[in-house]
């Protein structure tokens, strides 16, 4: 019979993961149980995609925010300490900067200005801000959604933390050498950048949050990876840390999921989507990355033809079942023989990983759905299938 369906995006409920748990074959089981239950067949290319957290949590990989501490104090002196471009975050980010503070005498806290900094009339290229001078500017400029003002709220869990804190605003990492030149830079994607334009400038010692707990403290959990990066608050004192090892994850899975249905799945560990709220311009991608680990099958980009254009374009004259054959027929082909304008009409490309994880991300959320691991059908289907 013919399919009427293309690319299906199924949440699967789990149990409740706990440190120890055998992930892989807790995420066979649920797969198979779900297909035997709610009555759809499993194919070759299926895609079982787990999320990050569970994965994290069958490790145990947590850590205290003293072991946060320990680290930053050793590795950037414990005294003053320029902590910079960091996220506005209650969960992602806030419980790293009490670890941080409680591992310095003081913290210069440094932020970006706010997205209407041209109209105020301040130079974005060359222009520090006292916290005075942003309050003048700006008021309040509470965060849309949650409504929290972030400056206080971080300045408060700084002092809170036992250290003196001072708030500026730049965009140039450069500028808080003028304060310091102990610096811990918190940007995610675009770290290796800025610790090269500081060390350039003269500061004399730069990390990043992934070269905090990148190895255990005391015991601790760790990711030699991405350290802090993709980190997460557990608890008031705790966070859970980028799973490690999910590679040797991914790949039994896969094998457990062989044995068990025959079919040659690919399996992969996202996090964070790679996707920007249009409204409140929240870059979505708080991880370092969006899948730590897949299986060979999800190596590459798309190699696809834009149907919408064929059917303006080259078979505008075209309906039915001529117009199908001739779609058909071009996809046969495949992009690579094409020549001239058609060959740059291709879809945008992009990794797998990156694009199967940001629509796992959303199918997932980030709540209370109880399917931490999601089935993609028909990914690698197209016209002709």
């Amino acid at each position: 019979m013919e399919r009427r369906t293309g690319t299906v995006s199924r949440g699967i409920r789990c149990p409740i993961i706990r440190e120890g748990d055998d992930l892989a074959q807790i995420v066979c089981t649920s797969v198979v149980e779900a297909a035997a239950i709610d009555g759809f067949a499993l194919r070759d290319r299926d895609v079982v995609a787990v999320t990050e957290s569970i994965v994290a949590r069958s490790q145990g990989n947590y850590a205290r925010i003293e072991a946060i501490a320990e680290d930053v104090k050793t590795k950037l002196g414990g005294e003053t300490i320029g902590v910079i471009f960091p996220i506005l975050s209650r969960n992602r980010f806030a419980i790293c900067l009490r670890g941080i503070a409680m591992g310095a005498k003081k913290i210069v806290l440094m932020l970006s200005y706010p997205s209407d900094e041209d109209e105020a009339g301040v130079n974005p290229y060359s222009d520090v801000l006292t916290l005075a001078q942003y309050r003048a500017l700006f008021g309040e400029n509470k965060h849309e959604f949650t409504g929290v003002d972030y400056v206080d709220y971080y300045a408060q869990i700084i002092r809170e933390a036992g250290a003196e804190v001072e708030i500026i605003f730049a965009n140039q990492a450069k500028s808080i050498l003028a304060y310091t030149d102990c610096v811990l830079t918190c940007d995610i994607h675009t770290r290796a950048r800025t610790k090269r334009l500081l060390k350039a400038a003269g500061a004399k010692t730069v990390c990043g949050l992934d070269d905090i707990l990148n190895a255990p403290v005391n015991g601790s959990g760790y990711n030699e990876a991405y350290g802090l990066l993709g980190s997460n608050k557990s608890t008031e004192d705790t966070v859970k840390l980028f799973p490690r090892d999910c590679e040797a994850f991914v790949l039994r899975t896969q094998a457990l999921l062989q044995e068990a249905t025959g079919k040659q799945m690919e399996v992969m560990v996202y996090g964070d989507g790679a996707f920007k709220d249009p409204q409140g311009k929240i870059w979505e991608l708080a991880d370092p990355v969006v899948s730590p680990a897949f299986t060979a099958g999800l190596n590459g980009t798309p190699n696809e033809l834009k149907l919408k254009y064929l059917a303006d374009n080259d078979f505008k004259d075209l309906s039915g079942d001529a117009l199908k054959a001739a779609i058909s027929k071009r996809i046969t082909e495949k992009a690579g023989s094409l020549v001239g304008n058609m060959a740059a009409q291709g879809t945008t490309p992009r990794r797998f990983p990156d694009l199967i994880g940001s629509l796992c991300d959303l199918t997932s959320g980030s709540g209370d759905k109880g399917t931490p691991v999601v089935l993609v059908q028909g990914y690698f289907d197209n016209y002709t299938n």
